[in-house]
């Protein structure tokens, strides 16, 4: 930052008598031939006085001895930050001053009007934070070699814009796990529609964090943003493995269909469909009425299995006039999984719960 830093001090060696003058103002070459007091700025990583077009310094000298000395100085200063609850965050940075050589036995410091004394252009803003307030504070420092030293502070309110970080990080990450519930109303033997939806989206969620992660320090704790990340990626994962589980219990029960149509009994020959009789022991139901062929598979408990298939040989003449031939098949399917039809109120409810807790929390 950069900032006009003003020294007030009282130098009765510098008084002088005058009637007309009010002051006297002197630049940087003055300076050197008289005491100023030998700031510094704590913490600081780099700061300089400017110097174009010459040395941005001034003295004013009052005849009562009174002195403004007044400098032009850019300073970087270090700011501890707490970012476990980044991007929702406020941060405190402090700028301290103190002296370098007189302990608080030699020079005393203050702020000349308290909070007033800090003045800021309200055009001023910052690319990531909003300045909500500022105050000064004045505090002793201790060093075990050298003594007590006078130290100011001026302390910063800072809250972090959130709108950057919602159009760059949550959005997409929000689009990408909505994205991923999708393949929950593609049908399930659709393999090339949804296995590389699912890829896509757990790739894309993986860019995500690489980017956010890449332009963070490395920080040994877990920040806000990385909740709602990985929790959303999470998510877009466990899509995936649904949509694993629906192909291997649709290839499983393929599996179980094709050997009960190997082990079902011949029909050919059968007069009266009313007479067909399956083997319990073979297929582990009971007789079956041709009528009642539309719930064959039903279990009685009311449950519903995936895919079901009767193959059952017709010579009704009454069901001859609804066939093309007199012998036929019947083919009874249930296309959506009952695990797709779960997951499609499932992940949505419960991604809108953890949203739910998660803003309020953080908010």
């Amino acid at each position: 930052m950069t900032l006009y830093l003003r020294h007030y001090w009282k130098d009765e060696r510098l008084s002088f008598p005058s009637t007309n003058n009010q002051s006297m103002t002197f630049d940087s070459r003055l300076v050197k031939k008289i005491w100023v007091p030998d700031m510094f700025f704590v913490h600081s990583k780099r700061s300089f006085i400017h110097d174009t077009t010459t040395d941005n310094v001034m003295l004013r000298v009052y005849p009562d001895g009174n002195v403004l000395y007044s400098l032009r100085v850019t300073v970087t200063a270090m700011c501890n930050m707490d970012l476990s609850r980044f991007p929702l965050d406020t941060q405190t940075c402090s700028l301290e001053i103190e002296s370098y050589a007189y302990t608080d036995d030699d020079l005393m410091l203050y702020w000349k009007k308290g909070n007033e004394s800090l003045n800021t252009d309200e055009r001023i803003s910052l690319s990531q934070f909003l300045i909500q307030k500022f105050h000064t504070t004045t505090k002793l420092a201790f060093y075990s070699s050298t003594g007590w030293y006078n130290r100011l502070y001026i302390h910063f309110t800072l809250r972090r814009h959130i709108f950057f970080f919602l159009l760059q990080t949550y959005f997409p990450a929000t689009l990408m796990v909505m994205l991923s519930w999708v393949s929950f109303w593609i049908d399930r033997r659709a393999v090339p529609a949804r296995v590389p939806l699912g890829i896509t989206t757990v790739l894309t969620m993986s860019t995500i964090i690489t980017g956010v992660n890449a332009s963070m320090p490395r920080v040994s704790y877990i920040k806000a943003v990385d909740i709602y990340l990985w929790v959303s990626f999470v998510f877009v994962f466990l899509s995936v493995i649904e949509y694993a589980a629906v192909n291997y219990l649709s290839t499983v029960q393929e599996r179980k269909e094709r050997k009960l149509r190997e082990r079902l009994p011949c029909t050919c020959g059968l007069g009266n469909p009313d007479d067909m009789m399956i083997d319990p022991q073979i297929t582990g139901y009971g007789s079956m009425d041709i009528n009642n062929t539309g719930n064959y598979g039903m279990p009685v408990n009311g449950g519903r299995q995936d895919r079901m298939l009767a193959q059952v040989s017709l010579n009704d003449p009454q069901i001859t006039g609804q066939m093309k031939a007199s012998r036929g098949y019947v083919n009874v399917w249930i296309d959506t999984h009952a695990i797709d039809k779960y997951s499609r109120v499932m992940f949505p409810g419960a991604y809108i719960l953890f949203n739910i807790i998660y803003w309020s929390i953080y908010s």
